[in-house]
């Protein structure tokens, strides 16, 4: 007997008594007072839909209108000068589409199309730089060409997660109005389409809640029993909804019980027939046939043993054995191509470490080493984005090739085992050698990839001006595990990348070192107390009379781990890994603290210089730190000179912009530090809101060593224009301070003057300094005018 006649000979009177108790619970109440109920609230809420996509459409039509009514779109249209208007025009009419949103990041197209369907103009205000017009929308405008409309509406659901409203119209490009039949050919097709988020969103909501969707067709639902609802959206489109009728059984709690006491009822009834009739005739069958799958699964057997009979059980048995075949092979196909890259066809960086790893554990074992070639492409991302991603996939699977070949002539060249070529990622490739160092193979294989790239790399005739930078690890040498041997060879290839690329570079103790010195910086300054640890000193900054006006503050750290650390090593680790906000935040307030000793020492018009990280200016809780910390020690603003360094104004954001604007507006004074040091013009430099410009120490030196005064001149005179003083840096040596003297500088900050001294230094410093002045004007006196140059220029 088959499966299906013993499911109907023991199911069937079970289930007809279960459904008969269902069917009179279900009778029993008041079905359809609840579904006229849900199918009224259905209705509303359909309508309220279909209003909000009413409104979409006005929207849509009223944006076109407004660019059409526009001197913007009319202007494009009329320039015949393709440069200017792709440029300067193509710009104007971007930012008036924007404007017609009131969300500046909703989904909002603008095209313009000639008979042709090229567009002349096209414009996607989403977070694809490369959007284009896709293909449903270039099909709608072609069928809009061939008919005999001037205008229309469509809703476009494409394969995609964009449907979208699409209003067209044609528009004379002599009249800018709708043109005459006749003349259609020669009109041009506007399109703005718009996304109906909101209408969306509805809809969303009601296929959760009922678990159906909203179709869209061009005719009203047909008057039916079944819970459903129909809207109008325009002329000739109606959103409709069928609710499935199992929704209805979700609904009312009385149904839910009396349907449960059914199913009590009808389990206390059939339960024992049901049991033993099954295990005896379905269950035995399929208990055997499941021990025999398990067996299988754990090893135990290589096949399922094959039941006789011609039933269900028997096919489904031969079906099993069958799937199971299949289901091996396919394993072995998917272990083959998890294992190849799908680009290349070369080994993927799973399979690279599996084999890399058997290769170095039996390298160690044996005694004898391996090689790891880590290939890295210059400039591949340039290719990548000036020629398309078709060529730079053309140039991998190229490379891929050629690099095979060519380790591969060089291994059976020299009687190696194979190596192991794979792509790790992007334009990373990898090969593991069998070669001991001293051989010659790694070095001719090196030699051999970077003169690939000679000239540079040839695709398709075509060369394209991409290098390669070659890093090589050695296990045991520099690693005894693929992990590490791939991170230092990953070292050593930007080891060669920082020597001027198209090299190759050997991972070496001294960059071991190196990288694990920055890796302890970067862990010590995690879990440092700044109160321990840092100390600020103070170097002062004098005048043209040797006065004092300020002193720059300047961190130093001794590490009881490290050692002393200077500021250029641990700064930029500090920045780059988030962990400056809380150097700084300190910095600010020691600084701060130690304000009212420097005033006590020169005075109280002393200004105190504090270095920001350019990553801290981002933040907008900087200018609020900076005035409490001023008002908590009692400082005026005015006596706090924030310096930045030049490299912060390469590209200044709005919200950059705005909080310097607010630190200037708090009463700070700010400076530009190292001028001189970075690529930033010196017009963009100037221009920007600041008190005094810095000059860098290695622009002095150069200035200085080089004699151009007139070059110095004419800088400070820039400056002193812009209403800008000048200090000068790095015055170590009285040449230095003569010329920056001569050529008008401001304040003068160097060794020359004084290094960098803590407070009790400083005042010692001080007091060294009146008492030298003191005695100088005594000499003065004694010796009249003509000493009194002499004496002056001692005083440096």
């Amino acid at each position: 007997m088959t499966l299906s006649k013993r499911a109907l000979f023991l199911i069937f009177p079970v289930v007809l008594l279960g459904y008969l108790l269902a069917a009179l619970s279900v009778y029993i109440a008041q079905e359809r007072s609840i579904h006229a109920l849900e199918k009224a609230k259905l209705s509303q809420r359909l309508e309220h839909a279909a209003a909000v996509f009413q409104n979409e459409i006005q929207r849509s039509k009223g944006f076109l209108n407004a660019l059409l009514n526009g001197n913007v779109l009319r202007q494009f249209i009329a320039e015949t000068d393709e440069r200017y208007r792709a440029t300067a025009l193509g710009v104007r009419l971007q930012e008036s589409i924007k404007s017609l949103s009131d969300d500046p990041i909703a989904y909002l197209s603008f095209a313009v199309l000639n008979s042709r369907t090229e567009p002349e103009y096209y414009f996607e205000n989403s977070w694809d730089p490369f959007a284009a017009i896709d293909e449903p929308q270039r099909d709608l405008a072609r069928k809009l060409i061939a008919s005999k409309r001037l205008s229309d509406l469509t809703y476009l659901e494409p394969t995609g997660d964009r449907p979208r409203i699409v209003y067209s119209v044609f528009v004379d490009p002599v009249t800018f109005g709708r043109p005459m039949p006749s003349n259609k050919a020669s009109a041009l097709l506007m399109q703005i389409a718009v996304l109906p988020d909101r209408f969306l969103a509805m809809q969303a909501a009601l296929k959760k809640e009922y678990g159906a969707d909203i179709v869209l067709q061009p005719w009203p639902l047909a008057v039916t029993d079944r819970l459903s609802a129909s809207a109008p959206l325009g002329t000739e489109l109606y959103a409709t909804i069928v609710v499935p009728d199992a929704y209805f059984g979700a609904e009312a709690l009385h149904r839910k019980v009396l349907l449960a006491c059914g199913a009590l009822a009808m389990s206390l009834i059939s339960i024992f027939l049901i049991v033993l009739l099954i295990r005896r005739s379905i269950t035995g069958p399929i208990a055997g046939l499941d021990a025999d799958v398990t067996a299988v699964m754990n090893g135990v057997r290589d096949d399922i043993r094959d039941m006789d009979g011609a039933g269900e059980i028997g096919r489904l048995t031969h079906n099993i054995r069958e799937l199971h075949r299949q289901s091996a092979h396919s394993l072995r196909l998917a272990r083959q191509n998890s294992w190849t890259d799908t680009l290349t066809g070369i080994n993927n960086r799973g399979r690279f470490n599996t084999l890399a790893a058997g290769i170095v554990e039996r390298a160690i074992a044996s005694g004898e080493k391996c090689s790891l070639l880590f290939i890295d492409i210059d400039n591949f991302k340039f290719v990548n984005d000036k020629y398309g991603h078709d060529v730079g996939d053309d140039l991998l699977r190229t490379l891929a090739v050629r690099i095979g070949k060519t380790v591969e002539t060089i291994t059976a060249r020299r009687q190696l085992e194979p190596a192991i070529l794979a792509r790790l990622s992007g334009d990373e490739f990898a090969v593991l050698v069998r070669s001991n160092p001293g051989e010659g193979a790694i070095r001719e294989i090196s030699k051999a990839v970077l003169a690939l790239f000679d000239g540079g790399f040839e695709v398709s005739g075509k060369r394209y001006p991409v290098t390669a930078s070659i890093g090589v690890a050695i296990c045991p040498d520099d690693a005894t595990n693929v992990a590490e041997l791939i991170s230092n060879a990953d070292a050593a290839m930007y080891q060669a990348k920082s020597g001027g690329k198209n090299h190759s570079s050997r991972f070496s103790r001294a960059l071991h070192d190196k990288r694990t010195r920055l890796r302890q910086i970067q862990e010590e300054l995690r879990g440092l107390d700044p109160d321990e640890q840092f100390r600020l000193v103070y170097m002062p900054i004098v005048n043209m009379r040797g006065q004092v006006t300020g002193c720059e503050a300047l961190l130093r750290w001794h590490s009881p781990v490290l050692g002393q650390v200077t500021p250029d090593e641990f700064v930029p680790i500090a920045e780059s890994s988030g962990l400056f906000t809380k150097i700084d935040w300190w910095v600010i307030d020691k600084a701060m603290s130690d304000c009212r000793q420097l005033k006590a020492i020169f005075g109280d018009d002393t200004v105190l210089a504090i270095n920001i990280s350019s990553a801290e200016l981002h933040s907008r809780a900087l200018g609020d730190h900076l005035s409490n910390c001023a008002a908590r020690h009692q400082l005026e603003p005015r006596s706090i000179d924030i310096e930045l360094t030049e490299t912060f104004a390469v590209k200044i954001s709005d919200q950059l912009r705005q909080n310097i604007d607010e630190l200037r507006h708090k009463g700070f004074r700010l400076s530009i530090d190292d001028f001189g040091a970075g690529y930033t013009s010196v017009q963009q430099i100037i221009d920007y809101a600041a008190d005094t410009i810095k000059l860098d120490r290695a622009l002095v030196s150069n200035l200085t060593a080089s004699h151009s005064l007139s070059v110095l001149k004419a800088l400070i005179a820039l400056c002193h224009a812009k209403d800008k003083a000048v200090i000068g840096e790095g015055v170590d040596t009285p040449e230095k301070l003569a010329m920056l003297t001569a050529a008008g500088c401001d304040r003068f900050q160097g060794y020359l003057i004084s290094k960098p001294l803590s407070l009790d230094d400083l005042a010692i410093w001080a007091l060294t300094r009146t008492v030298q002045h003191v005695k100088e004007r005594r000499i003065d006196e004694r010796s009249g005018s003509g000493r009194q140059s002499s004496t002056s220029e001692a005083r440096w």
